[in-house]
């Protein structure tokens, strides 16, 4: 299968070697065959600098190839959905990185348009993908922090010097770019809140940079999260129940889940299973469901990512962050 990469950015990078570590890992079923950036010398030197098999100066010109199967989409949020239809219109499987779009609408649609055209599409948040997904529910199945009903969690990188990140027109702030990954991690356990609210502070643009969010659910369960782009924090995850609770370190990319028990006892600790770079297992599963000849992936379904999308528009509508890129281009 052949694997593309529309967009020559720094994430781009890391998909580019998690392709690469997976071919020298032994997996002969994905190569790393092209990449687009906007102009020729810019892809030149990424397929130089990652060991890609072809370079194209245009979008277009990469999708018209008809060896290519499977694209990476890792262009800014407000590029997401007119590049899920391009890639779909020329009948290519797409990996979109997250936020998925702009909002709800442009989800929809970019989900209707691509399974006309009989396509694979799926929203590359990596968590879903990871086994230390299953391997939270596992220990929550277990019961030794009782029963559940508190979660905090927070994901804040220092990264406001990025142009993408605080410019609106690029679709940037807080909300789509880190805290995405808070409310998948609070709904992976809890499912769909019933109630959510947030609040938020603004840079000079209207973009949100520190963001406080609580989900509640009708039987008293809730969860506190906190996503930023100027400051740094631990990124951990909590999960308190009535009989200790647990902590994930890392909610962008658990490395590890210790246990306590009621008196703060360490009771148990386990490790992320070695992995290349964590973005593997969403290009392994993509793979797989294109050859089973599924349009969608198990680990994030297409209503799980409008789901969340409907959760961050609600959001941004209570902290007053609008994009001019909301439309249907």
């Amino acid at each position: 299968m052949n694997f593309g990469i529309l967009g020559a950015g720094s994430i781009a990078g890391t998909m580019a070697q998690t392709v690469r570590m997976l071919a020298e890992s032994g997996c002969k079923d994905i190569t790393l065959y092209a990449v687009a950036a906007r102009d020729l010398p810019r892809a030149q030197a990424f397929a130089a600098q990652y060991g890609v098999q072809k370079a194209f100066g245009s979008y277009e010109e990469m999708l018209a190839d008809p060896a290519l199967d499977l694209v990476y989409i890792a262009t800014p949020h407000s590029h997401h959905y007119q590049h899920i239809k391009l890639c779909a219109a020329h009948g290519k499987h797409v990996l979109c990185e997250k936020a998925f779009t702009v909002n709800a609408r442009q989800a929809e649609e970019a989900l209707r348009y691509a399974e006309a055209q009989g396509v694979l599409v799926t929203e590359a948040i990596w968590t879903r993908y990871q086994p230390m997904r299953q391997m939270i529910r596992q220990v929550l199945g277990e019961g030794l922090i009782g029963t559940p009903s508190l979660i905090t969690a927070n994901l804040c990188y220092p990264v406001s010097d990025r142009p993408r990140i605080v410019d609106p027109a690029l679709a940037g702030g807080a909300l789509l770019d880190v805290g995405v990954y808070t409310l998948n991690f609070a709904e992976m356990v809890f499912g769909p809140a019933d109630e959510a609210q947030a609040s938020c502070t603004k840079n000079e643009r209207g973009v949100d940079t520190t963001d406080q969010i609580v989900l509640t659910w009708k039987d008293g369960r809730a969860a506190h999260l906190t996503a930023g782009v100027t400051v740094a924090s631990d990124r951990n995850g909590c999960i308190y129940g009535d009989r200790g609770y647990l902590v994930v370190e890392n909610i962008n990319n658990p490395q590890s889940i210790s246990v306590y028990d009621a008196d703060h006892r360490l009771i148990r600790q386990l490790s992320c299973p070695a992995q290349l770079t964590g973005y593997e297992y969403e290009v392994l599963e993509a793979a797989q469901c294109i050859r089973e000849g599924k349009l969608e992936c198990p680990s994030m379904p297409h209503r799980e990512t409008v789901h969340i999308m409907e959760l961050m528009d609600q959001l941004r509508a209570q902290m007053g962050v609008a994009y001019p890129c909301e439309g249907l281009d």
